[in-house]
């Protein structure tokens, strides 16, 4: 077997040593992220605390945390530590406000994050000469490249497909025979409900195994397509803030949940209200700092995913729970972060259209669909030529600027209900 394909020693190493290896990174990424980020020094220092505190895996406690918002504060290379100069690559993904999240990697980075991934290929199954079939979104979502990567570290054969063209992707996929998909969830079930169409059995394909991630999914859909496709599912985690696809992934052998490569990101679970940590095995919010990243180390990062940690079992490293939600009101449809906030800033920009509106999410076969409800100003028919001109305009800005697809239902003035606290703005109607 090729060594591309040995376990990294870290990997089945003792817990001892594991920690022992974090607290080393620990402590030298504190120091590197004081010394070369001007904004984690301003907040390490208005907390009162400094890297040298940091003497054992708790003191991480004592440092503040980072949010979006922190790298939204600083859009878009305020969170960085090696000058601009130095990146080899910028990523971005939506954020709350119109402004993309950015990250930056060094050429170190890069190689990091090709590792995991390819930690992560292996960990699902893969084998030497096997063919991945990438249909995760290229560009500046860390998705496409980061599976890219990955795969190629691995010394596997990519085809750098991208999602979309669905009839295509399938005849592809016919024609190629790969082993490997790494998608969404839900659009492997589109996937598979166009070999259907095209009268072939989906089970009867070549792939092997399906890499799945960039959105939640549960078990049922697990077995559900498992079942449809003929494959092993295992399931991916990542996000951009803290490198991309390929913080965790489930290992094929034991498919209970997601392995942390913690040997490059510590896990800590919180209480989303609190913010104190609580003991493994406990529900709470998501925390990862970041080991072994150059441009734009993070530290004590608030995922607003919802989970908890549990003991090793295929690895040393401890799992995650499958992600059950999230600790703020972001909707992720198709794989793309969708804000409430960031619908209202189009809507807004629309004189035709009243700041009353509401987000409803439901699912049609596999997909989910967002369709936004909106009032049309006072006086104007939500079925006059203007009304409709600008529905259009609101599903265009939405799709160029957030990343999705929406459709717009037009109400007249008092069609959405009110509400005496907190606005209702997302009504998510999908099957739990």
């Amino acid at each position: 077997m090729s060594s591309f394909f040995a376990l990294d020693p870290i990997e089945k190493s003792s817990v001892d040593e594991l920690r022992a290896l974090q607290l080393k990174r620990l402590r030298s990424t504190l120091r590197h992220a004081y010394d070369n980020s001007p904004v984690y020094r301003q907040k390490f220092d208005q907390a009162g605390v400094h890297p040298d505190d940091c003497r054992s895996l708790a003191d991480l406690a004592l440092f503040p945390m980072t949010t979006k918002a922190d790298l939204r504060d600083h859009y878009p290379f305020g969170l960085f530590a090696v000058p601009r100069e130095k990146l080899v690559r910028v990523h971005a993904s939506s954020g709350t406000t119109g402004k993309p999240t950015v990250v930056g990697y060094t050429q170190n980075d890069i190689d990091t994050w090709a590792q995991v991934v390819a930690r992560s290929i292996r960990a699902a199954g893969a084998r030497p000469g096997d063919m991945v079939h990438v249909s995760y979104g290229y560009g500046l979502f860390t998705g496409g490249l980061g599976a890219h990567y990955g795969a190629e570290k691995l010394g596997l054969t990519v085809v750098p497909f991208g999602g979309g063209q669905t009839e295509r992707q399938v005849q592809l996929i016919q024609d190629f025979r790969p082993d490997i998909i790494m998608v969404t969830p839900s659009y492997m079930l589109a996937i598979a409900d166009e070999f259907q169409r095209l009268g072939i059995d989906p089970a009867s394909s070549s792939l092997r195994i399906g890499i799945f991630g960039a959105e939640p999914w549960t078990n049922d859909m697990r077995r559900a397509i498992e079942q449809r496709m003929g494959l092993t599912a295992v399931d991916i985690y990542g996000l951009s803030e803290v490198i991309g696809p390929g913080v965790a992934s489930e290992c094929a052998e034991t498919q209970d949940g997601p392995t942390i490569w913690e040997d490059h990101f510590y896990p800590e679970i919180i209480h989303p209200e609190t913010g104190q940590p609580v003991p493994d095995g406990e529900m709470g919010e998501l925390v990862f700092t970041s080991l072994t990243k150059e441009a734009m180390p993070i530290i004590r990062y608030r995922t607003r995913d919802l989970t908890r940690l549990l003991p090793g079992t295929a690895r040393t490293m401890r799992r995650m729970e499958k992600i059950t939600g999230r600790s703020d009101d972001m909707m992720i449809v198709r794989g793309v972060n969708v804000f409430p906030s960031q619908i209202e800033e189009y809507i807004l920009r629309r004189a035709e259209l009243a700041p009353h509106y509401q987000c409803v999410l439901t699912r049609e076969g596999p997909l989910d669909h967002l369709t936004v409800r909106v009032e049309t100003q006072a006086g104007l028919a939500p079925d006059s030529a203007t009304a409709r001109q600008a529905a259009a305009q609101l599903q265009h800005d939405v799709k160029v600027f957030v990343g999705t697809s929406i459709q717009v239902e037009l109400l007249a003035e008092g069609g959405v209900e009110r509400s005496m606290g907190k606005a209702k703005r997302v009504v998510d109607m999908r099957p739990r």
